[in-house]
């Protein structure tokens, strides 16, 4: 019952832990020590060493580890037309702990055009080997989500409908772009389905004026706008994402407030599921998942921290999970990336790689 395509029966969500290297270059090219082109060289052999170490652990799959990237997701807005990043009066809040201040505000029309991120996804598709290379992409709802309809323009748009309607031509646009790039895998990160599942959050969705069913149908909508004429042989995976910043988190509780929505409705050929700890409830919600259709990809192995996981326990888990999708459509992952920004989560780089050889190990255990 191996898969010889994605998602692979043991995969990745996507960021590794930046090297020293990255970190000491990016930190000379902000004080004008090194050009852009230095910069990059050194991304560049240093994403050439992470795609090796993907490979040494028996993943079939490869990603560049967002090494180029500060950020998951603003780094992706921040190469769309219409769309400007700034300096925020606060960061994200998460548990316990606020990241830089940073935030995304819509100026103009949105759209996707001549992207930075497409010259990234073709040098990790040009040393791949036999591997299958990954691009990860922010999702076109986080686009909206946090900061609503206060951080977009309404001279621009004075109608959301409108909005909605750009970004689904956007992530279409984006999605034949990353295509005709020579891109078979995509996978679409998004925290806002997991955001719809936490009782704090929609009470504070409820408290700015927004209806939790409604967005998610929105979302949902904007999701298969996006994905319509999608090419036969490209994978699309979603990423549901509870919050991923220096070991922290953001929303807990289960699937069950957007499993009908969201797995009964939305169109990608994979759901990457965060399953690592009680937060993320059981699995009775993935009876709406169709069968036959669509793989569920299982967060089983946490990359919060650096210990390891009982093989049994994750094998037990996933039998139990199988009570509810047939085994044939599961696959085993990390809960999440290693890195989600440039920080990274608390573990050691040997630490990291010992939970994606787990994976590996136990995949081959049960499949």
């Amino acid at each position: 019952m191996q898969r010889h395509q994605a998602p692979f029966r043991a995969d990745v969500v996507g960021s590794f832990l930046r090297p020293d290297a990255i970190k000491q270059a990016r930190q000379q090219f902000a004080q004008g020590e090194i050009s852009a082109d230095q910069l990059r060289h050194v991304e560049n052999e240093e994403i050439r060493h992470v795609v090796e170490q993907q490979c040494a652990c028996g993943l079939h799959v490869v990603t560049d580890g967002e090494f180029r990237r500060a950020w998951w997701h603003f780094d992706f807005f921040a190469g769309l037309e219409g769309v400007e990043l700034f300096e925020a009066e606060q960061g994200i809040q998460f548990n316990g702990v606020q990241t830089k201040a940073h935030g995304v505000r819509v100026t103009g029309k949105v759209s996707f055009k001549d992207h930075p991120m497409l010259e990234d996804f073709r040098y990790l598709k040009s040393i791949s080997g036999d591997a299958q290379p990954k691009m990860t992409i922010p999702s076109p709802s986080v686009l909206h989500f946090r900061g609503g309809r206060k951080v977009i323009d309404a001279t621009v748009y004075p109608e959301l409908d409108a909005y909605f309607d750009d970004l689904a031509t956007t992530w279409r646009d984006a999605i034949r772009a990353f295509y005709d790039a020579g891109c078979r895998y995509l996978q679409l990160d998004d925290t806002v389905w997991a955001y719809l599942c936490s009782d704090d959050q929609r009470k504070q969705i409820v408290a700015r004026g927004d209806d939790p069913e409604e967005l998610a149908r929105i979302y949902a909508r904007v999701l298969n706008k996006a994905l319509e004429g999608k090419p036969e042989d490209l994978t699309i995976g979603l990423h549901v994402c509870r919050g991923n910043f220096r070991s922290t988190w953001i929303s807990e509780g289960g699937y069950e407030p957007v499993a009908e929505v969201l797995f009964g409705g939305v169109n990608v050929d994979a759901f990457f599921l965060e399953y690592d700890n009680d937060r993320s409830g059981d699995f009775a919600p993935l009876r709406f998942v169709r069968p036959g259709k669509q793989q569920v990809v299982l967060g089983l192995i946490t990359t919060k921290n650096g210990e390891l996981e009982n093989p049994e326990g994750v094998k037990a888990r996933v039998e139990e999970a199988a009570k509810y999708v047939d085994i044939s459509q599961i696959c085993l992952s990390p809960q999440c990336g290693f890195a989600s920004t440039e920080e990274g989560n608390s573990l050691t780089p040997e630490q990291q790689w010992e939970k994606v050889r787990l994976v590996t190990r136990i995949a081959e255990q049960v499949w």
